[in-house]
């Protein structure tokens, strides 16, 4: 119950006040220009990377992305850009 009451809390507040869901409702947010950059912004930490893939903790889940030679171009704590072919992007519930 207080679930759905926070939840409904979020959904005034977004309306009210204009804040884009993804703020209010603690989502991450997907930046991608084609298939050679990605920026994830509201992650909560790098779980995995390799030149083929990456794995990133979310608050509901993670977020696989797989493909070829990716080099990290900026990390931040709650952000990151990823450089390479991106060929595949997966969302993980847990």
């Amino acid at each position: 119950m207080a679930k759905k009451w926070n939840s409904r809390i979020a959904d005034w507040i977004t309306k009210t006040i204009e804040l884009p869901p993804d703020v209010m409702m603690d989502l991450p947010r997907i930046t991608m220009v084609g298939q050679i950059h990605i920026y994830i912004e509201n992650h909560r930490g790098l779980l995995k990377f390799s030149d083929q893939e990456i794995r990133l903790l979310l608050k509901q889940g993670q977020l696989l992305i797989k493909g070829k030679s990716f080099v990290i171009r900026t990390i931040l704590p709650e952000e990151i850009m990823l450089e390479g072919k991106i060929e595949q992007v997966h969302y993980l519930e847990q």
